[in-house]
């Protein structure tokens, strides 16, 4: 899977992982290769993925919004 973190000011990561787990406003989720289609909102959080290495890594995030389509996680946070 692709992961795409951007703000308006900066493109925070971009690369392929193997999870994520998003905190949603109604509660954290995780999505996992061949996920459903999904538009999500997002509260202040951590975002958690696992890099293509197994490398876990973090972002914290005031809010935002997620789009799962395909394969491809665009996460846009303010």
């Amino acid at each position: 899977m692709t992961l795409k973190i951007i703000s308006a000011r900066e493109i925070l990561y971009t690369g392929e992982v193997s999870t994520v787990t998003l905190p949603g406003t109604m509660g954290e989720f995780t999505v996992l290769n061949n996920h459903a289609s999904l538009l999500a909102t997002l509260a202040a959080g951590t975002i958690r993925y696992t890099d293509a290495a197994g490398t876990g890594l973090s972002t914290e995030i005031g809010a935002g919004i997620a789009d799962i389509d395909s394969n491809v996680i665009t996460v846009c946070v303010y």
